[in-house]
């Protein structure tokens, strides 16, 4: 496919986060875009802002009549069903209908690209990496999940020549990447919904490993069972982040590198699992020849991705902040790093699962993690792309729950339970659309406050 035969791009679920970083990209290089989402959002109205039309009915009708077959290029999410009208269209007139990673794979082709995979690290590594490069003066720009703090936006940069790219694991999307520089940051099992089991999402991350052929420039957490130049934070390894401390809530460290110790790095995003990030993003950046000042200033100007660990308040009396996670793994990051800020203080964590399929496969992990904190507020289970599975539910899940303080709310009754609580640390998680409660949420702690 040729880009620059592309007059317009219709993106079917425009408000998804990569699809929007997308949507970004082709209205900044001069293309016409427009597109349908089930739902209006902060998202999409940021893109509308932009000069975006968007629509939220599954309407024939509502597409652009100048979008022919030969001018336009149709961009799908995998969370649409095959029986959406407007997909059938597409399909039916013989458009060029593309999922998402089909087209990151074609514009990153011609690039030198870095691909950051991982089941869990995937947005701040990329974004804290898309950051190093930008500031850097590199010619890149960073298609990203989440929302950067320093751009408040899902894209960095307009560069033409490099570019970085979350490879993302969902529907082995990654493999359709070109990667000269590539990192894996965990392999949990997840999706096991697309991969059955945890050795054929394994070796879905073998394959997209593979795309690098000189394994001095793919980076792995240590301990993972791949090939390649190793990063630990505490623990031998090619890169080696030690000497932690925290000063001021923020974290100084040195790493060591093949060649040399860089000394008293600082970085603001508090939790370990947020310092190998930053540590990998580093180490893929000094590969690439990025000056060690460079990275060092940008690792301390970086002030993370919404939604990662992202405070809403932060006071005497009361600290609430919102995460993404939505899998065991990444709530026990959260309580880590809850832990390690307030050690004296009680924590209130709300969490809204997301997917049947993932309660179902990792019931017993989000128990056991939900568990740790001192009191839990669950809501109903988010479905996203799913249909409801017989006996899969939050109440299940409460009551594997070991903690007597826990309750199961609806959304509608959300705030005002919270506000019951004498928590003075509240913690919203999950990637559904409790993050669209975030700001009504916020407005009422301080009102309490």
């Amino acid at each position: 496919m040729n880009l620059n035969q592309i007059h317009n791009v219709y993106f079917i679920g425009i408000g998804g986060i990569g699809m929007s970083a997308l949507a970004r990209y082709f209205k900044a290089i001069g293309k016409s875009v427009s597109g349908y989402d089930k739902t209006e959002t902060e998202l999409t109205k940021e893109l509308e802002a932009l000069g975006i039309e968007i629509h939220f009915e599954d309407s024939i009708s509502l597409i652009p009549k100048d979008y022919y077959a030969e001018n336009t290029l149709v961009i799908i999410t995998p969370a649409v069903p095959k029986t959406h009208s407007e997909w059938n269209y597409f399909l039916e007139r013989e458009y060029q209908v593309k999922k998402r990673a089909e087209v990151l794979g074609i514009i990153t082709k011609g690039t030198f690209c870095f691909a950051v995979a991982g089941t869990h690290g995937k947005t701040t590594t990329s974004s804290i990496l898309g950051h190093i490069l930008y500031e850097s003066g590199a010619d890149v720009t960073a298609f990203l999940g989440g929302i950067v703090e320093n751009y408040n936006s899902n894209l960095i940069g307009s560069g033409k020549t490099v570019t970085v790219v979350e490879a993302d694991e969902f529907d082995r999307s990654f493999l359709h990447l070109y990667p000269d520089i590539a990192c894996v940051t965990s392999m949990d099992a997840d999706h096991l919904d697309i991969y059955g089991d945890t050795a054929s999402i394994e070796a879905s991350f073998v394959e997209f490993a593979d795309k690098v052929k000189d394994k001095k420039k793919l980076f792995v957490a240590k301990g993972l069972p791949l090939e390649g130049i190793t990063v630990a934070v505490n623990d031998e390894a090619d890169y080696k982040a030690f000497n932690i401390r925290i000063e001021n809530s923020t974290y100084v460290f040195d790493v060591q590198t093949p060649s040399e110790v860089i000394k008293d790095i600082r970085f603001n995003l508090p939790g370990k699992h947020n310092l190998t990030n930053a540590l990998i993003a580093l180490a893929m950046a000094y590969t690439y020849g990025t000056p060690t000042e460079a990275i060092a200033k940008a690792l301390f100007s970086f002030q993370g991705v919404k939604r990662r660990f992202s405070y809403q308040i932060k006071e005497k009396n009361r600290v609430y902040i919102d995460d993404y996670a939505h899998h065991p793994t990444e709530i026990n990051a959260v309580h880590q790093a809850v832990s390690e800020l307030y050690p004296q203080d009680k924590v209130l964590a709300v969490f809204q699962p997301h997917l049947f399929s993932r309660t179902k496969d990792f019931i017993d992990g989000f128990a056991s993690s939900l568990s740790a904190f001192d009191e839990v507020i669950l809501l109903d289970i988010y479905p996203a792309r799913e249909l409801p599975v017989e006996g899969v539910n939050s109440a299940w899940l409460l009551g594997k729950i070991d903690n007597p303080n826990k309750k199961l709310v609806s959304k509608d009754s959300l705030i005002s339970e919270i506000l019951k609580s004498d928590a003075r640390v509240v913690v919203t998680i999950g990637a559904g659309d409790i993050g669209e409660l975030v700001k009504p949420i916020k407005q009422a702690l301080h009102e309490k406050v």
